[in-house]
């Protein structure tokens, strides 16, 4: 047979006579959508076939692009919905403060959800456990710690929900009622021994989901008595030296605030700050020794090597002081202080001085958008370094600090984002259990 060539076009097709290039006249045997097409193609079925996968791929393509269209709307109006249930989201004006404001925003939320925490019922409330010395002075952050996490959305009775153990033996108590170091450490090491006897919880982790809470300066060593208690549990410190073995990865640091404030809050009065810089207080470490040799008789720099009295009143105490500078010395020493927070909370942006000190929710804001960090050995040029900052800069740290205030302040009972939370929040990140042999 033979074999036919589908491009020679035969004069006895009816639908194209060799010697006419007309299109036949269109209908039912030969319709086709492209008319002036060569009727060889349109009869031929693999043409015919071609055409039709044309038409479905276009069809295909058309639906694609119509699905995609309506997905975006979808995705746009669940945005506005989203902006709409702003009530129910964290809201982070103070936005430029943290690391990372979208994963801390999206955490912290989960963290309210589903974070459980069992306060162990064991010991008197009488002696050294579970309620506050009380809520004011140097070391009011543990005692409202104490307080607020019984009264908070955390607190839970079942230990099977829970997803960390609260020891709840205050050192502040025990300081109180006049026990040594020694007998701190004591007390400590039996507590813990009865609940690792009493119940399975501690056992099954070697106390990895434990924490211990303390701001007293001799509370954090109280635990030394128990060495799970120091490399596997969590300690929730004041005193966050690295030589006072404090872990950073594991350990928390919880803000050292001196309550009540005797005044509000300041921020945002640049044109009152016309100090560059004021430190005072007791001369307890090489640090405060240089600070005070170097810098006392200085024009800008108001440097007073005494103790002043927060209680007083006048124009060159203590508090006044705080109101009228522009940047705060915290020099690092041997025992806590509640220096930052002051700062903090009276507008004066802290100046951090310190080799190794890990700060309050380092792992949440970043510091160096409301402070100035500085080394030890910067104390010669200290002046310089707080000159060369700009009037823009200046503002900018300022206004940043009085966004961060409120996750410095103590509250009961606690409300979203204050120190309390964020506490919690430091201790959500630290769930997942390390544990050390």
């Amino acid at each position: 047979m033979r074999k036919r060539n589908l491009f020679q076009l035969p004069s006895e097709n009816p639908h194209f006579p060799a010697n006419s290039m007309a299109p036949p006249p269109l209908s039912r045997e030969n319709s086709f959508p492209f008319p002036n097409f060569p009727g060889i193609f349109r009869n031929h079925p693999r043409c015919r076939y071609l055409c039709v996968s044309t038409a479905c791929i276009l069809l295909y393509l058309l639906y694609t692009l119509t699905s995609v269209f309506i997905s975006a709307q979808l995705l746009f109006n669940l945005e506005l919905q989203r902006d709409f249930d702003a009530p129910r989201r964290v809201t982070l004006h103070s936005s430029r403060v943290f690391h990372s404001p979208e994963a801390f925003e999206l955490d912290y939320e989960k963290m309210e959800k589903e974070l459980k925490v069992f306060v162990y019922p064991d010991g008197d409330p009488e002696t050294y456990f579970h309620t506050p010395r009380k809520l004011t002075g140097k070391y009011s952050s543990e005692g409202y710690f104490f307080k607020n996490i019984k009264e908070s959305r955390f607190f839970t009775a079942d230990p099977l929900q829970a997803h960390l153990f609260f020891i709840p033996i205050s050192c502040h108590k025990m300081r109180g009622k006049g026990l040594t170091y020694e007998l701190m450490i004591y007390e400590v090491g039996k507590y813990v021994e009865s609940l690792k006897f009493k119940y399975p919880y501690w056992n099954r982790t070697l106390g990895a989901d434990h924490f211990f809470v303390t701001c007293h300066d001799i509370g954090a060593k109280a635990t030394n008595g128990v060495p799970y208690l120091v490399k596997n549990s969590i300690r929730v410190v004041c005193s966050s030296s690295y030589d006072g073995l404090f872990i950073p990865h594991k350990d928390v640091t919880l803000p050292q605030v001196q309550l009540p404030f005797l005044h509000p809050a300041g921020g945002n009065d640049i044109k009152r700050r016309k100090i560059l810089a004021f430190w005072a207080g007791r001369s307890d470490s090489k640090l405060k020794d240089e600070l005070a040799a170097v810098w006392d008789n200085d024009t800008e720099l108001d440097i007073q090597n005494n103790r002043i009295d927060r209680h007083a009143t006048g124009s060159i105490v203590y508090l006044e002081k705080l109101y009228r500078s522009k940047f705060c010395l915290c020099p690092h020493g041997p025992v806590g202080s509640s220096r930052i927070a002051d700062s903090i909370h009276y507008g004066c942006v802290p100046v951090i001085m310190s080799n190794y000190y890990d700060l309050p929710f380092n792992e949440i804001l970043d510091w160096r958008k409301f402070s100035v960090v500085v080394k030890e050995s910067d104390l010669y040029q200290l002046k310089d370094i707080l000159r060369n900052i700009s009037e823009k800069d200046f503002v900018t740290l300022n206004q940043n600090l009085v966004k961060v205030q409120k996750h410095f302040q103590w509250n009961t009972p606690p409300v979203r984002l204050d120190a309390f939370h964020m506490v919690m929040y430091e201790l959500w990140l630290r769930r997942h259990l390390t544990r050390y042999f």
